[in-house]
Order: C-alpha cells, then sequence, then structure tokens
C-alpha cells in the first residue's frame, strides 16, 4: 500500500557512527518502498552553515539522500534546533524541498501539521528567548558572515551551555506545553499533529473546541532507530534497529 514515513532527531554526526550505519541502511532499504519522506528537524547534530556541505561526512549523508530522491522518493527536510542553518544549498544537495515550520499537508485525506516541536515548548522561558534570537533574521546574517571555524567554535560552546543548563530544568519544562499544542491546533484547524523533538515517542489524543486530534511524536535515533509510517488506512510506529 503507498505510505509515507516520518523521522527526526537522528543527530547524525561522525562521532556516533552507529546511528550514521542505521540511517543509511535506512535509506538504503526502507524509504525507497515509499512515497515520500518527512525529515522533521535535526536530521545533523549541528549545521553550521551551507558553506560545510562539502565535508567527507556531509556529502556522504547528501549522497545517500539524493540517491533516494533519485529512486522515486519525494524527500522534504524541516529545520530542528540543531540544524536551523540549514538552507536551499543543502536541499538542492539532497534533492529535497526545505520545508517551514509548521508546514500544513493533505496526508492520504487527513489534514496534518509537522512541526519539529520546539516551538511548543513554551515553558521553557529561556530556550524560547534563544530560539527567537537565532531564528532572526539579523542574527543569522551577523553569525553566517563570520569564519566556518570559528562558527562551528561558537556552536560547540552553545551545545556545553545547552546540555548545562539542561541538567537544572525539570523534565516537563523541556517537553511540550499543552496549553501551546491546543492554540496551535486551534490556529490550523484542528489537524493530525505530528513532531519530533522531545524525544518521546508516543500518541497523544487532545480534545480541543468539541474536536478529537491526534498528536503523534517521533522518537530520536540515538536512543532506537524508529520511524513513523502513514497510509490511506492509518499510522503507526516502525521499529527499525
Amino acid at each position: 500500500m503507498p505510505h509515507t514515513l516520518f523521522i527526526s532527531d537522528l543527530h547524525l554526526s561522525e562521532s556516533h557512527p552507529r546511528t550514521t550505519e542505521q540511517f543509511l541502511r535506512f535509506i538504503q532499504d526502507v524509504a525507497p518502498k515509499a512515497e515520500a519522506l518527512y525529515i522533521l528537524g535535526d536530521l545533523f547534530e549541528y549545521w553550521a552553515g551551507d558553506d560545510d556541505l562539502d565535508t567527507p561526512f556531509h556529502c556522504h549523508i547528501c549522497n545517500a539522500l539524493s540517491s533516494l530522491a533519485e529512486s522515486g522518493t519525494r524527500l522534504f527536510i524541516m529545520h530542528g534546533n540543531r540544524d536551523f542553518l540549514m538552507d536551499e544549498s543543502l536541499a538542492k544537495a539532497c534533492k529535497a524541498s526545505l520545508l517551514p515550520d509548521p508546514t500544513l499537508i493533505d496526508l492520504y485525506g487527513t489534514p496534518t501539521l509537522l512541526t519539529h516541536g520546539d516551538l511548543l515548548c513554551t515553558e521553557d522561558s529561556a530556550y524560547q528567548q534563544f530560539r527567537a534570537t537565532v531564528r532572526s533574521p539579523d542574527w543569522r546574517s551577523q553569525f553566517l558572515a563570520q569564519p566556518l571555524s570559528q562558527r562551528k567554535a561558537v556552536i560547540e560552546q552553545l551545545r556545553e551551555q545547552s546540555e548545562q543548563s539542561k541538567r537544572s530544568k525539570k523534565m516537563d519544562i523541556m517537553d511540550v506545553a499543552n496549553a501551546a499544542v491546543l492554540d496551535l491546533l486551534r490556529r490550523y484547524n484542528f489537524p493530525r499533529l505530528i513532531h519530533g523533538h522531545t524525544h518521546r515517542p508516543a500518541k497523544h489524543l487532545h480534545h480541543v473546541d468539541g474536536h478529537s486530534c491526534e498528536r503523534w511524536v517521533l522518537g530520536d535515533w540515538d536512543t532506537q532507530a524508529n520511524a513513523l509510517q502513514v497510509d490511506a488506512s492509518g499510522i503507526m510506529y516502525r521499529q527499525l534497529s
């Protein structure tokens, strides 16, 4: 049966070879059977800018995705909180379409809203302030004007600060806020919602203004490789490892 696959939070890097191997097997063996593959953020551990495309590791990943697209599987990529600097050069190298966050699609007759998920973590006010800053056009242009090596050093420092900050935060603060979810569902006329970011794969049912809305959360590949498979008959998780 024709189907579509959704994944997120792969955090690919040379320092995680097992995850990379799982991803490449998925791209070669599983994804070609799908009509489309949506990667909803954090494909890479971090992305310093599209001028970093020529490293052997990034070329390997982009070539694999390009081959998937050439085989007939449509490919869509969304920014995550780690790789929000991905741009059109990367998308072109992968033969993918770069999606805005959020994006509403018609998925086998069901309106489905896609988002990475970090915009829903509104109780983490410090993160939301940081997110607004680094997503602004001024910050982006100023940052990308710096040499690549300097950008990578800054990102490594920010990642270390983020890990330290997480240790002092309650887990619930870093999860999505129910009020933010309900607001988003109302804004898009009560669709089904698919997102990643929180690393807590599960199906949730929200009751909003007389409507019942499903929310499906994607898992992270650091823990266990998985995908969400959707077809005209329904939706299910696929464990890949």
